[in-house]
């Protein structure tokens, strides 16, 4: 049986299991029950009362973060020459089409975003099998396929997200760091709480939020009251 370590111990008796938390009181309990030597990822789960399956009860979207995520995101545009210093300029790490279409098909993934433009969709189509399951296939329903390259590059920068929920009727998704204050947390979570709450689908019955909950990475989670959204 693994061994539970005084920190975790510490941890859990702060959290109140018959209780659930405004999206404001689970934010300052993360600052108080991440313990991690290094810079904690905080993320926020939320189980929908959908039917992934159904094309008509998918939800997925993007959303802005008003504080970032505090991570250095890598962007690579995948763009023609006229487009390049305009990506530049916006702040992509990697900027150029072939010769990355090629370090990609050998196996270089060491990206977080690829934006793109509808003109050569037709040449990263081939890269499907690589990106795809990785989640790094540009999409225009997330702003990654566009002709405003630079506002696209310079949006993700700023802490532009996309979330999907996964075969399980669940989203996850980053929200910060645990050295955020407790306010810019609350913040994060309810813009993408509230952004998920407008793309309920007409298809989806019964309580669409059955969930939701807050942790941060190797911390105890912190179940938040649907109703306080």
């Amino acid at each position: 049986m693994a061994r539970v370590s005084k920190k975790r111990k510490d941890a859990v008796a702060k959290i109140d299991k018959n209780k659930s938390y405004t999206v404001a009181e689970a934010a300052d309990l993360m600052k108080e029950i991440s313990t991690t030597k290094f810079d904690a990822s905080v993320d926020v789960a939320v189980k929908l009362g959908v039917d992934p399956r159904q094309a008509n009860q998918m939800v997925r979207g993007v959303v802005t973060l008003p504080h970032g995520t505090g991570k250095d995101v890598k962007v690579l545009a995948l763009v023609t020459p006229d487009k390049e210093s305009e990506a530049k300029e916006a702040g992509a790490d990697y900027v150029g089409l072939d010769d990355f279409i090629t370090k990609i098909k050998e196996g270089w993934t060491d990206i977080d975003v690829i934006i793109t433009m509808p003109a050569v969709m037709g040449k990263i189509g081939a890269l499907g099998r690589v990106l795809g399951p990785r989640g790094l296939m540009p999409n225009p329903k997330t702003g990654t396929v566009t002709m405003e390259v630079g506002k696209a590059v310079s949006d993700v920068k700023k802490g532009k997200i996309d979330f999907k929920v996964d075969k399980f009727g669940i989203i996850h998704a980053a929200i910060g760091k645990a050295s955020f204050d407790a306010k810019k947390l609350e913040e994060n979570a309810n813009e993408l709480l509230q952004t998920i709450v407008k793309l309920k689908p007409a298809a989806a019955k019964g309580t669409y939020m059955q969930s939701v909950s807050m942790s941060s990475t190797m911390s105890p989670s912190v179940r938040i009251d649907e109703k306080s959204i």
